[in-house]
């Protein structure tokens, strides 16, 4: 919902791709991203078709499920500035690619004539602003020391497709580069590079109904906001509260499963600290008052990132002693 070029993107390059894998295979030479083709026969067709459609079944399943997502940011940004985002790393990319070529053939003496083809710069450069934006949540620890967060999968995803072919860190590296100069405030990218309104509202009347997806019955209503801009706001907190609240539930589940590793002596004090049924008149001295813990202005952040109060932060912080998985599940739920 709310992702209409995302989900174009995740249907349409799909379903060439395995068309061209399962019948027909004789059209896929001219999807191929051939360098040496693009320099010296100056066939620039072939930096669309093969910069665009992946020939590698493993990398159009990769690339979708990363597609998928970062489909967050198109609900974040909306679909003009996500579309300008991806136009502007292909762009980049694209000459970034050549380069990196050259330099790796002046350096190492490589000869690199064609790279893997597909939609793979952009969504290399998507990593930028979800390593930058989104908040990290550690879900649960492997072997003590490890930690598993809500964005260890993308990144596990990443990987896999960078060590798919001989090449393809070229294309990775090309995208990275490239997305953080399309993120620099310094380099302007992003004013140059951008999607005209006019054409982002002939893409709105043709397309986005097709692609467009019903609202679901059982969202919760948002209040309007005074300009769309709030209004946006408003949907990118709500999501991201829906997203956290999933995360939360299912290290709950987790924890449960495991015999409870939450240490509920931090939220209730033990019971050798109760009073005694027969001394309930008995007052606690200034020593047994154990003294406030002290919060961490860090965790305080992150709390307040995921759109909570500083107050309700400081409180839940207080009452987990600074753990932030307990305070975020304790803040999820009150």
């Amino acid at each position: 919902d709310k992702a209409p070029l995302s989900k174009s993107l995740l249907l349409v390059p799909s379903a060439i791709s395995i068309l061209l894998t399962l019948l027909f295979q004789h059209y896929q030479k001219f999807f191929a991203y051939n360098l040496q083709a693009i320099k010296e026969d100056f066939q620039l067709w072939r930096l669309v078709c093969g910069r665009t459609i992946c020939l590698d079944l493993k990398d159009t399943f990769c690339s979708s499920l990363l597609i998928y997502n970062f489909r967050i940011f198109e609900r974040r940004y909306g679909s003009r500035k996500f579309s300008s985002f991806l136009l502007g790393a292909w762009m980049l990319s694209a000459l970034f690619d050549l380069l990196l070529v050259e330099i790796a053939q002046y350096i190492f003496g490589l000869t690199i004539n064609s790279l893997p083809s597909g939609f793979l710069g952009p969504v290399f450069a998507l990593f930028v602003p979800f390593y930058s934006s989104i908040p990290r949540v550690q879900v649960t620890q492997v072997l003590g020391h490890f930690s598993i967060t809500n964005k260890t999968l993308v990144y596990i995803l990443g990987l896999q497709l960078l060590t798919s072919g001989s090449y393809i860190w070229i294309l990775a590296l090309s995208g990275l580069v490239s997305g953080i100069c399309y993120n620099s405030s310094i380099l302007k990218v992003h004013r140059i590079l951008c999607v005209p309104s006019w054409v982002a509202r002939i893409f709105s009347w043709t397309l986005e109904p097709i692609f467009s997806s019903a609202e679901p019955t059982n969202e919760v209503r948002v209040g309007m906001g005074a300009t769309v801009d709030i209004q946006r706001q408003q949907r990118m907190e709500l999501l991201d509260r829906q997203i956290m609240m999933s995360q939360v539930a299912q290290m709950r589940r987790q924890r449960q499963q495991q015999g409870g590793m939450i240490n509920w002596n931090r939220l209730f004090p033990p019971l050798r600290h109760r009073h005694n049924a027969n001394y309930q008149d008995h007052h606690p001295s200034d020593q047994d008052i154990p003294p406030p813990t002290e919060v961490s202005e860090e965790q305080v952040a992150r709390l307040m990132e995921m759109g909570f109060s500083r107050g309700d932060a400081l409180e839940a912080l207080r009452a987990s002693n600074n753990d932030l998985n307990v305070a975020t599940n304790f803040l999820l739920q009150h």
